[in-house]
């Protein structure tokens, strides 16, 4: 039985392109880009030059540009270490009641040193509301946060409408951009954007880097002593061949960003029809129309998800019920949570499956009619 992974929105599959470059960096480039001799130096510039192509990719230029151990480290950078290092100019942060853990275990850490936080309730397509946020923000706001696209249900938030507003408030504008980055074409300047999170391994690129990328001027404290690494941000001898598999995934991304959009429309629209011929009954959680066509999180009325997830695995498809740093918990979804209430029948009923390069027409449609299978089998 051919397995089909639908869950890419955990993590993809290093390419193999991406792995060559690694190997072949590994075994040739091992100097420390801090040493000043030639070795060091050699090094330095595949890390300058790995700077220069990510910077690029947000349309920014490298001096913004701080490399770190993934998005987990960059979203707590940027939130922990822009409140600490601005707190004589206010003690009130804001973000959503919906954004990944990475996100909202920062801002429970920040209530621990008596900030004050406002977590913003989101509409139920997953949308934070513009007129909650004016209404939120003060003369003490120091940051907002709020997710590009929310690793769930594949929501996209209004960044532009947020970074505009914000543009001549002293608030500094976070958003985690790890969902987003590689299929959605970011510059951070029309976004007004002022930190911004990645990560590799969401792109096809090697776990354990990413980078948060930190408009000049804005202030953050280091939340890591030692070196001088990293313009000051972050100590620590930079992970050279990670970094080169990073620039490699995001330069093969960046020439079929537009090809890949369309197959997962493509990929979702086949999913969904084929559940439909099989007259499955089902809701989506999301914004159909504002929202990355790669993530389809569906609710299946008077099904488990934990039983549904426990059968779909043995039918050799691998799904989600949500964020991975969640998977193996029998709590509801934070985000469906969020969206509906915590009563609400469809945070026990749904399934996340996310498209990505393992999957392809014929599999597609062959695990729709597998969750068929199951769910007219439970519903039984």
């Amino acid at each position: 039985m051919e397995q089909i992974y639908l869950d890419h929105a955990a993590t993809t599959p290093i390419h193999p392109t991406v792995l060559e470059k690694i190997n072949n960096v590994s075994s040739d480039v091992f100097g420390n880009p801090s040493s000043i001799h030639q070795i060091g130096r050699k090094t330095r510039k595949y890390l300058d030059g790995a700077r220069h192509i990510l910077a690029k990719s947000i349309h920014d230029n490298e001096n913004e540009i701080v490399f770190t151990s993934g998005g987990t480290e960059a979203d707590n950078l940027a939130i922990i270490g822009t409140a600490l290092k601005n707190r004589q100019n206010g003690n009130h942060v804001i973000t959503t009641e919906q954004e990944h853990h990475a996100v909202l275990h920062a801002f429970e850490m920040l209530e621990e040193l008596d900030f004050r936080v406002t977590y913003l309730p989101v509409n139920e397509k997953g949308i934070v509301r513009m007129e909650d946020l004016k209404q939120a923000l003060t003369d003490d706001t120091i940051l907002v946060s709020v997710m590009f696209v929310n690793n769930e249900t594949g929501t996209i938030q209004p960044i532009k409408e947020i970074g505009e507003l914000l543009f001549d408030h002293q608030a500094y504008f976070h958003t985690d951009a790890v969902q987003a980055y590689g299929l959605l074409d970011i510059d951070v300047e029309d976004l007004h954007v002022d930190l911004l999170a990645t990560s590799a391994h969401k792109i096809y690129g090697p776990k354990g880097i990413g980078f948060l990328y930190i408009r000049n001027g804005v202030h953050v404290k280091s939340l890591t002593v030692g070196g001088n690494q990293e313009h000051l941000h972050r100590a620590g001898t930079e992970n050279i061949s990670g970094i080169i598999g990073f620039q490699h995934s995001v330069q093969l991304l960046s020439h079929e960003r537009t090809h890949r959009f369309d197959i997962y429309r493509q990929y979702r629209e086949s999913f969904l029809k084929a559940l439909d011929e099989h007259d499955i009954t089902y809701t989506i959680n999301g914004d159909e129309v504002n929202g990355l066509p790669s993530i389809l999180n569906i609710s299946f009325p008077g099904i488990s998800v934990e039983a549904l997830l426990m059968n779909l695995d043995l039918a050799g498809i691998s799904a989600s019920s949500g964020s991975a740093c969640t998977a193996g918990s029998i709590q509801p979804s934070h985000v469906l949570v969020a969206m509906y209430g915590k009563d609400d029948e469809r945070i026990h009923s749904s399934v996340r499956f996310s498209f990505g390069n393992l999957n392809s027409t014929e599999n597609i449609k062959e695990a729709a009619k597998r969750t068929a299978v199951i769910i007219n089998r439970m519903e039984k």
